[in-house]
C-alpha cells in the first residue's frame, strides 16, 4: 500500500471514512438523480439528520444542487467524482485489490465499484454506471455490439449518456430468445442500449426448448444465416456471469439436467455454456448465439457481475476467458474471489 495513504490513515483515520461517505454520496447522485434526501440516505445507510448534514456541505461547496425535484450533481461535482476515483481506491485498498486480481487472472483489466451486489441494489446500479462509462470510452461509432440478458446488464443502458458520436452503433443480441425466456431479456436490453446510444438494434428470436432436429433446421433460415454472419462482425461484446444451479433453474431445466450438472461441477454460466471450476465447459444449452471460439477475435469483452455469492461463478468463466476480457465486478465478489485463488 503507498505509504502517504497509510500515514494519512494512522493521522487522521475519521477523514478516510468522512471521504468515503461524501464520495459515495455524489456517486449516488450522479446515478440516481434528481433523487430525494430520504431515499439517498437510506441508499447509504445514513440517518436523515446526517444526510442532512451531509448535503448542506456539498451544496455550499457547490457539488449539489438541491430543489424541490431532488438533489442532482452539478458539473463541478462530476469533476471531483472523475479528480477523487483514483485516491479513494487507493484510500479504501481497492486499487491493491485490482491489481492483486488482475495480476492472478491474467486478463486486460479490472475494474471494482464499493458494495455488494447481494445486499444492495444501488452497488447493482454502480455496476451498470461503471459499465456505461468503461463502454462509452472505448466504443467506436459504426461497430456492433452484441449484449446478453439480466438485471445487471439491464441497468447499464440507464446510464449511457446519447451523444451524436455513438448514433451508428449496432446492437443485437448475444444469443436468440423467445416468450419470457431469458433470451428475450437480451433483444430488450439491446433495444435499451439503441435508444440510450441513438443507435440501431436487431431482434433475434430462437426458442431453447427446440428438438435436435428442428435445431438444425431452425439454422438454415435465412434470418438465422444473417445472424450468425453478423455475430463474425461484433467488435463489442457486454456480458453477464451466472450461477450454474441458479441458471439451470430460471431455465426450468429438467432435474436430469440440474443433475448432471452438479455431477459436472458445473460454477458458472455464460453465453448459454456451463462452466465448473477450471473453466471448462461441461454443458451447453441448444441454442443459436455468439461461440466461445468468436469470442476470441472480438477486441472489447466487457463481463459484468457483482456479489459474493456470485465469486465462483465469476472465477469458474474467466479461468478460461479471452485474455482481453475486462471484469467490472463490486468489492465483495473480488475479496472473496482473490480469497479462493490464495487458498
Amino acid at each position: 500500500m503507498d505509504f502517504s495513504v497509510e500515514a494519512h490513515r494512522k493521522l487522521v483515520p475519521e477523514m478516510v471514512g468522512l471521504l468515503q461517505v461524501r464520495f459515495r454520496m455524489l456517486n449516488y447522485v450522479k446515478m440516481t438523480g434528481p433523487i430525494g434526501r430520504r431515499p439517498l440516505g437510506e441508499m447509504i445507510g445514513l440517518s436523515e439528520r446526517e444526510t442532512r448534514t451531509m448535503l448542506d456541505f456539498l451544496r455550499t461547496e457547490q457539488l449539489v444542487k438541491v430543489s424541490k425535484n431532488g438533489v442532482t450533481i452539478t458539473e463541478e461535482g462530476l469533476e471531483v467524482l472523475t479528480a477523487l476515483e483514483p485516491t479513494m481506491e487507493k484510500w479504501t485498498g481497492l486499487s491493491d485489490l485490482k491489481r492483486a486480481l488482475q495480476r492472478h487472472l491474467g486478463i486486460r483489466k479490472v475494474k471494482i465499484v464499493a458494495g455488494n451486489c447481494d445486499d444492495n441494489e444501488a452497488t447493482k446500479n454502480l455496476l451498470g454506471l461503471k459499465t456505461a462509462d468503461e463502454f462509452t470510452k472505448q466504443i467506436q461509432n459504426g461497430q456492433v455490439v452484441a449484449v446478453t440478458g439480466g438485471s445487471t446488464m439491464a441497468s447499464i443502458p440507464h446510464y449511457i449518456e446519447k451523444t451524436t458520436g455513438l448514433n451508428d452503433l449496432l446492437f443485437i443480441a448475444a444469443r436468440g430468445g423467445v416468450g419470457e425466456e431469458i433470451g428475450l431479456q437480451a433483444n430488450v436490453i439491446a433495444a435499451s442500449f439503441a435508444e440510450a446510444c441513438g443507435g440501431k438494434y436487431r431482434t433475434f428470436y430462437y426458442p431453447e426448448s427446440l428438438s435436435e432436429e428442428t435445431h438444425k433446421a431452425f439454422q438454415k433460415e435465412p434470418s438465422v444465416q444473417k445472424m450468425i454472419e453478423l455475430y463474425d462482425e461484433v467488435d463489442c461484446v457486454i456480458h453477464g456471469v451466472g450461477e450454474a444451479l441458479k441458471m439451470a433453474s430460471l431455465r426450468e431445466s429438467s432435474v436430469e439436467d440440474i443433475e448432471k450438472l452438479q455431477d459436472a461441477g458445473a460454477k458458472g454460466e455464460a453465453f448459454g455454456y456451463y462452466f465448473d471450476r477450471t473453466g471448462q465447459a461441461v454443458h451447453r444449452i441448444r441454442t443459436i448465439g455468439i461461440q466461445t471460439e468468436q469470442l476470441a477475435r472480438v477486441p472489447l469483452l466487457y463481463a459484468v457481475a457483482g456479489g459474493k455469492s456470485k465469486a465462483e461463478a465469476i472465477l469458474a468463466y474467466l479461468s478460461t476467458a479471452p485474455k482481453q476480457t475486462v471484469l467490472i465486478t463490486d468489492e465483495a465478489a473480488a475479496e472473496e474471489m482473490l480469497k479462493q485463488i490464495e487458498n
